[in-house]
């Protein structure tokens, strides 16, 4: 079986290295011509755990090539998967579909077979119809079935979440279509992982609903953690005592700085726009995307309130990217607080063991660091914000010795309070009252 993968960026690259590694032909397209230079010769341009070793093994093995002619991709396709970028759209909220839309124009000029077009790009309830319509205005005489197939993938865990998935989701009412899909995901059956087979808009939506649900669920968190720092509880032991409910579960009951990345912030946002212009709002997701708002650009006061002012303060931020085990910028709270605590006349330390080329095309006026101690070298604040493993055992001898002021602001809870007032850090994290 051959598959074209329209898309090379991160979903598009997992999905098309993954699929590969199964043992299908995948041809990965992708319109920028430096891109698929670079994957050609072997340069990953993400960082993803685990992606370069399989991405080179199946380029070696023939299984997995990379071109910018869609043309060329497409022959002899048996599916065809868009995973193509959708933005939030300036204004709105909704999300673009530009890209997909275009990628469907093109895909009607080329394919004379029959062919199942499976959107693996994130995409609100109705767009396959509408790619349906686009094809069928562009090309009548087309034979093709569209397919939602949507993707769980997390950064920094994507391949595992591949290959080892909670479930496939996959929206189509054609047999025919359904049985090239299984056979497709046919290794992931033999593992018994649950295939769900819907209609084209439940699949579409399913999406949406599970991001916002669980970007509700830290929202939820952090609203809990303020609360537990005023009244004098534990957040940690809050989390827990909930979490062992197996109605809740413990997963993402974790307070920080508030989501990022590529997913949640976009992703609640469409799901509004959807919302509202169904005329069936959804009031707790509006909510939602305001508050964590609101945390991300608040975290300057956090740091204000605990040094007393940032003008003049020399800050150590450890860790940039919205989580560990990617290179991923996209919605980081770092974005929000650097440029804060610049502006406030803060001298800003930065280190992130993996995001640091991609945040220097946007933060500027930083001193960009080689490790975590150079960074806390003559700090008067070290900030915990991205909790990387190589922070989770520093040297604290060393590290006291070399701040000007031994003073941390963990904002992912990664050490222990007691062992930092021993260490002889004034410690402050989230929804645990301070010594």
């Amino acid at each position: 079986m051959r598959i074209a993968m329209i898309g090379a960026g991160y979903v598009g690259l997992v999905s098309g290295a993954c699929f590969s590694e199964f043992g299908f032909n995948v041809a990965c397209v992708d319109r920028d011509k430096e891109r698929i230079e670079r994957l050609t010769e072997g340069d990953i341009p993400i960082f993803e755990p685990g992606l370069e070793s399989l991405i080179l093994k199946n380029t070696r093995s023939g299984r997995l090539s990379f071109t910018t002619s869609l043309s060329e991709a497409l022959v002899d396709t048996d599916a065809i998967f868009i995973a193509v970028g959708t933005p939030s759209r300036r204004g709105d909220g909704h999300a673009d579909l530009t890209f997909v839309y275009d990628v469907a124009r093109e895909i009607s000029s080329k394919i004379t077979d029959y062919t199942v077009i499976v959107t693996k790009s994130t995409v609100p309830v109705g767009t396959g119809d509408e790619i349906e319509r686009i094809i069928e205005e562009t090309n009548p005489s087309i034979k093709c079935d569209v397919v939602s197939n949507p993707e769980f993938l997390r950064e920094g865990s994507a391949i595992d979440d591949f290959m080892r998935p909670d479930r496939v989701v996959i929206g189509t009412s054609s047999e025919k279509a359904r049985e090239i899909l299984r056979q497709i995901y046919r290794p992931l059956f033999l593992r018994e992982t649950p295939i769900l087979f819907t209609d084209r808009n439940t699949a579409e939506l399913i999406k949406y609903a599970g991001n916002t649900f669980l970007a509700t669920k830290i929202t939820f968190i952090n609203e809990i953690s303020d609360l537990c720092e005023k009244v004098g509880a534990n957040i940690q032991d809050v989390a827990k005592g909930i979490g062992l409910d197996g109605r809740i579960g413990p997963k993402f009951l974790h307070p920080g700085p508030g989501y990022g990345g590529s997913c949640f912030p976009k992703d609640t946002l469409a799901l509004v726009s959807t919302a509202q212009a169904a005329g069936s709002p959804i009031r707790i997701v509006e909510t939602v995307v305001d508050i964590n708002d609101k945390r991300k650009k608040g975290l300057i006061e956090r740091v204000r309130a605990i040094i007393d002012g940032v003008e003049g303060k020399q800050v150590a931020v450890l860790g940039i990217t919205f989580k560990p085990n990617t290179d991923d910028m996209r919605d980081s709270p770092s974005l929000e607080l650097i440029p804060a605590l610049i502006k406030g006349g803060a001298m800003v330390n930065v280190y992130d063991p993996e995001g640091m080329e991609n945040a220097k095309k946007i933060i500027n006026d930083v001193q960009w660091c080689d490790n975590a101690y150079d960074a806390l070298t003559g700090s008067d604040v070290g900030i915990i914000l991205t909790e990387w493993n190589e922070f989770r055992a520093l040297d604290l001898n060393r590290i006291k010795g070399e701040m000007r002021n031994p003073l941390i602001l963990d904002l992912r809870n990664i050490y222990e309070m007691d062992e930092m007032s021993t260490a002889g850090f004034e410690y402050h994290c989230l929804g645990i009252k301070s010594l």
